[in-house]
């Protein structure tokens, strides 16, 4: 049996177009022409268009991010935006400030307004995605993994981790610090994990456990962290910062202690979204945001119009931008 999906393809048009043809509502001569020439086609009534719109969830999907305010996340949801727009459906943002409580709203407010499904950046290990789940509605996971069954897009971040400690190694430095996020964040430990492993790899020391600080992903997290280092009896001569907003915090008290890169090795996983320094000071290991808003939002609108394969896991790769060398 056809669906609304399948004319809104044979016609080259958005699934809203198709709905709007079907009620009536404004739509050019052309665009008119086109649908009903596919409903034609397809066996497809307008009676039973009417049928569907009135039993089918709306044509809207909530995207659940940690911090609106991370430049990262706003990348990843125009990415989103753009698929989502042109497949004709819009966008909820929802910003749950890492907060299981204020998310758990979010994700019954989808229920409540009849969402068609929803991308989320999960608050934590914790998150209850059970309800949104139960309902049949398609949730597709990003930048970090859940231990639920449904499709998900992650960055390699180990990899990114090994990456960001190697150019800082290649480059001269040994007593490597490590700053990411919580700890019960997958991100965070993931990358703090490839940092351990090039320090392992390049023999830098045992003893790493005075040089890791898990933080808060944001400005203040690498500040402060920034500070301890800087603090101990034999402080780092590097430092790898777990995400764009650590960077530029760990940045900021480094220069206000007259350390600006390269006299300290900064290696920053993810775009430094401001700075004063040189952008060829610090090396930069760019994560592909708004492709993961892409991706994200082609899997779960391929959900939508009925796909049952097997949940998928799509991890994307990363590009570094290494430091010029030290003088």
């Amino acid at each position: 049996m056809a669906t609304i999906y399948d004319v809104a393809e044979r016609a080259g048009v958005s699934p809203a177009t198709v709905s709007r043809v079907f009620n009536g509502t404004s739509v050019s001569a052309e665009k008119v022409a086109a649908v009903r020439q596919a409903a034609a086609d397809l066996d497809f009534t307008p009676n039973r268009a009417a049928r569907m719109l009135r039993t089918q969830s709306s044509e809207v999907i909530a995207l659940v991010i940690p911090d609106i305010e991370n430049p990262y996340f706003t990348e990843m949801a125009r990415g989103v935006e753009d698929v989502a727009s042109e497949a004709g459906f819009s966008v909820v943002l929802c910003n749950s400030d890492a907060q299981v409580a204020k998310e758990a709203t979010y994700l019954r407010i989808a229920i409540a307004e009849n969402m068609s499904g929803v991308i989320i950046a999960t608050a934590s290990e914790e998150s209850d995605l059970g309800g949104i789940l139960a309902t049949g509605r398609p949730v597709v996971a990003v930048d970090r993994s859940t231990h639920y069954d449904i499709d998900g897009v992650t960055m390699a971040n180990r990899a990114a981790g090994t990456s960001a400690t190697q150019s800082l190694i290649d480059a001269g430095y040994r007593r490597i610090a490590y700053i990411g996020g919580p700890a019960h964040i997958d991100t965070a430990a993931e990358r703090a994990a490839g940092w351990r492993s090039a320090l392992a790899t390049a023999q830098c020391g045992d003893d790493l456990g005075d040089l890791v600080r898990f933080a808060t992903y944001r400005v203040d997290g690498g500040r402060a962290a920034m500070e301890e280092l800087l603090a101990l009896p034999d402080p780092p001569d590097a430092v790898v910062a777990g995400n764009n907003l650590i960077g530029v915090g760990a940045i900021q008290v480094l220069t206000e202690h007259g350390l600006t890169p390269p006299q300290v090795g900064v290696a920053v996983i993810g775009s430094l979204p401001f700075t004063t320094l040189s952008p060829t000071a610090v090396t930069v290991v760019r994560l592909p945001a708004r492709h993961m808003g892409v991706t994200a939002a082609q899997m779960l609108l391929q959900r939508i119009k009925g796909d049952a394969q097997p949940a998928r896991a799509v991890v994307l790769r990363n590009e570094i931008q290494p430091a010029s060398p030290r003088h």
